[in-house]
């Protein structure tokens, strides 16, 4: 079997698709743009590259024959690229999409969806197989909220519309079907957990999993902006991320797919917040 390149590898969702590929036994290729800083288990092929450097990815790509795409950009920009450069290697491709995507809109709510669906439809015209993977706000987004919850029990932010907060297990679960079965050629699955939160929600629940109370306070966007600046965002990345607060329609979707695809329940956050909770206390 060829290599399966993983891009994003030392994120979040790309470290649990590398470790689920090892393993199974599948042969995996993880790219990083500091290889020797990238921490991933023994028996890694870690290579170097860089998306935003298209050329970067040649080496990477021989001999791989499937790639797990991790989009980590605001705009499109280079992203034409960076696919014919798959494409001259690989014949598919798994990409990591959002659930407020909505192909049925002209234009989508905020930047970051509308990003998401200016990809998909790319990777649909680039003649790799492929496979897409919209998923809904993930539990590991969290873990930015680690400082505030050790140091003041409150997590003040903007708040965002209520969403069915999805494992990165679970999505790495389902990546690791898409990229070793032809069975999901064509597919796009929307992945979600099992219940709606709010943002109060999640932070009530990592209370209770350190057992101690933590509250989330709103803060106005204008506020928020303000203090993200301050922190050293990229004021692009600001405008983004603010933009889902204001324009973001609520959603009650929750689906099937995790448990249709990997034969098991999706996880619930309570579970995630169960599991990482010696990096909140």
């Amino acid at each position: 079997m060829s290599e399966i390149l993983v891009t994003g590898a030392t994120g979040n969702v790309g470290r649990q698709v590398v470790g689920q590929l090892l393993a199974a036994g599948t042969a995996v290729r993880a790219l990083a743009r500091v290889p020797e800083a990238a921490g991933l288990p023994e028996g890694v092929d870690v290579v170097g590259g860089d998306l935003s450097e298209h050329g970067t990815l040649e080496g990477a790509l021989e001999g791989a024959g499937t790639v797990f795409l991790v989009w980590p950009f605001l705009t499109t920009e280079g992203a034409p690229a960076v696919l014919e450069a798959i494409a001259r290697h690989a014949r598919r491709i798994v990409y990591l999409s959002s659930s407020g995507v909505d192909e049925d809109a002209e234009r989508q709510t905020d930047p970051i969806n509308q990003l998401h669906a200016d990809m998909e439809r790319l990777i649909e015209k680039s003649g790799l197989e492929w496979t897409v993977l919209r998923a809904a706000t993930i539990a590991s987004n969290a873990r930015g909220w680690a400082g505030q919850i050790r140091t003041t029990q409150v997590v003040r932010g903007p708040d965002m519309a209520a969403t069915a907060v999805v494992h990165e297990r679970d999505i790495a679960d389902v990546a690791v079907r898409a990229l070793t079965d032809v069975g999901h050629v064509g597919a796009t699955y929307v992945l979600t957990g099992p219940q709606v939160l709010s943002r109060a929600q999640q932070v009530h629940t990592i209370g209770e999993a350190i057992g101690r109370p933590v509250s989330f306070e709103k803060v106005p966007v204008q506020l928020a902006r303000q203090q993200m600046l301050a922190d050293g965002r990229p004021p692009a990345l600001v405008e983004a991320l603010l933009a889902g607060v204001e324009t973001r329609p609520a959603s009650n979707l929750i689906t099937s797919a995790v448990e249709e695809i990997t034969g098991a329940p999706a996880r619930t956050f309570r579970a995630w917040a169960q599991e990482h909770a010696e990096e909140f206390r």
